[in-house]
């Protein structure tokens, strides 16, 4: 059978299509989920509106592929609203989350010998977490390893408690052994994941931390490197960062998921720290940590959010040793609190301060990258990014979210090329600094200029006229509006030549 799946959504989703993938691959054949197959799965995001309107998207993207196709759709949205997705046209079958083997019976059995259309639990009554096993996401070479489900926080804007229901926690003897297979497997690097990261252990018996954990699997030395995904601040102590500080295990990167910075706003979110708590940890980490990699998760357009109120914050994380944001404009969720508060902001204004905050993180990530130019440093080798040079991208302790094309110091070629994984980490010199995306609507414009320079003498200028300008005028920062406009006439001018 042909099975093609398709993933929205965090990390965890991720993770969780990567174990469907693994425990299907040995009898199936996995496609593009823009190929035509016999069996789509749709691993859904919940956490707006509008990402429930992209699993609606990709049902029916998926009956136009293959109308024959069974199509069944699991994830947060799933178990949340099963009844409103079984009424999708086209969806076979709904799959709660952590229903693994009610998702193979489905995909194994033809649809008109089932009966039920739905198959979810109840997430608020589950107490432990099934260990699916540890798999790589597709094109990585560091494992994910879940160990913590659910939360136990009610941020205003969430509904994730509902689809994920409470914290919940593998035990240390399963994680322990879970990493085990990951060495023997030959993976280097471990990033350990969850829904409510820093709240493991707390339901366990007897009680432990996150801290405690580290501690056990750095003493172990099973793996060389183990990194961790999203904290929330109240959750990163000073036991913490001296444990980072102290090893060679414990990658040096933390992402500490600020949402806001101004004070009215994070207590309308009923986040459980302010402005002035977020800064003394963020300098108390630098402090410790000089060369970690220091991001954050950041909602912009939040009900109520002024334009005094965001220009505080951008000033607010400007201030910070931060080194990269993740940055989401504020999304309606039916059924949170923040859906009903008053001041609801325009999507325009959402739009606009998304990329003003999004330009101040790229500045702050390329100055973080610029900092390690000239140094020598060990790097993960990860998957080939250019076919003909054979350079690839990998990742040092600090630096996770700042990928590096990587080249051996002794024989000036890029490493890696046909590299197995667990073949080791080579030393490699860093020659130069840069985000690896271009975040900021600012670069995306310098982009099109250079662009602009090459349409000048083609043949097909007039074409690229009308490509650039549907692409790009989105994307124009304020302050260039005119140097725009006069671009655009030279193009046109360009265009004029080009047909004569």
């Amino acid at each position: 059978m042909r099975i093609a799946i398709t993933t929205l959504g965090c990390k965890i989703n991720q993770y969780d299509s990567a174990v469907i993938q693994s425990r299907l691959k040995n009898t199936h054949l996995f496609v593009r989920f823009d190929e035509v197959a016999d069996c789509y799965i749709i691993n859904t995001c919940t956490v707006t509106d509008r990402a429930d309107g992209e699993a609606r998207q990709l049902v029916r993207r998926a009956k136009r592929l293959s109308p024959s196709a069974k199509v069944l759709v699991t994830g947060c949205y799933a178990q949340v609203s099963p009844e409103e997705v079984a009424r999708i046209p086209g969806v076979d079958y709904v799959i709660g989350l952590n229903r693994m083997d009610d998702l193979l019976r489905f995909v194994e059995t033809p649809i008109d010998a089932l009966t039920a259309k739905i198959s979810v639990g109840d997430v608020k009554r589950e107490r432990g977490v099934p260990v699916l096993g540890t798999r790589a996401l597709p094109g990585h070479t560091r494992a994910f390893l879940k160990i913590q489900e659910g939360c136990n926080y009610s941020c205003t804007y969430c509904i994730i408690p509902a689809a994920r229901g409470l914290s919940r926690s593998v035990t240390p003897r399963e994680v322990m052994e879970q990493i085990r297979q990951l060495a023997d497997a030959g993976y280097l690097e471990i990033v350990l994941t969850g829904i409510h990261l820093g709240g493991y252990g707390q339901d366990l018996s007897p009680k432990t931390d996150l801290t405690a954990l580290l501690e056990m699997i750095a003493d172990s030395r099973l793996i060389p490197r183990v990194r961790l995904s999203s904290l929330d601040p109240r959750e990163v102590p000073d036991r913490l960062l001296e444990l980072i500080a102290g090893s060679e295990v414990i990658c040096p990167h933390l992402h500490v998921c600020a949402q806001a910075g101004e004070n009215e706003i994070l207590k309308q979110m009923r986040r459980n720290y302010d402005t002035a708590y977020y800064r003394d940890l963020l300098l108390k980490a630098r402090e410790r940590l000089p060369d970690a990699a220091l991001g954050s998760d950041i909602i912009v357009g939040f009900p109520g959010e002024t334009e005094q109120k965001f220009e505080a914050a951008l000033e607010f994380f400007a201030s910070l040793p931060l080194t990269y944001f993740h940055v989401f404009p504020y999304s309606e969720r039916r059924g949170t609190a923040a859906a009903l508060l008053p001041g609801h902001v325009p999507t325009s204004t959402k739009r606009t301060r998304g990329r003003r905050m999004r330009e101040l993180g790229a500045h702050k990530k390329r100055k973080f990258c610029l900092n390690f130019c000239g140094q020598t440093t060990r790097v993960l080798v990860e998957e080939k990014e250019d076919n003909k040079t054979g350079s690839h991208r990998g990742f040092s302790q600090s630096k996770s979210k700042s990928n590096v094309k990587v080249r051996d110091q002794d024989q000036d070629q890029d490493p890696g090329q046909d590299q197995p994984r667990g073949q080791g980490q080579p030393e490699v010199k860093i020659d130069h600094g840069r985000p690896e995306r271009a975040l900021s609507s600012h670069r995306r414009s310098m982009t099109v200029a250079a662009r602009w320079q090459r349409a000048r003498v083609s043949p097909c200028a007039g074409y690229f006229v009308i490509w650039a300008g549907r692409r790009i005028w989105p994307c124009v920062p304020q302050g260039q509006i005119v140097l725009s406009l006069w671009h655009a006439g030279a193009l046109l001018l360009a265009l004029w030549h080009s047909r004569t």
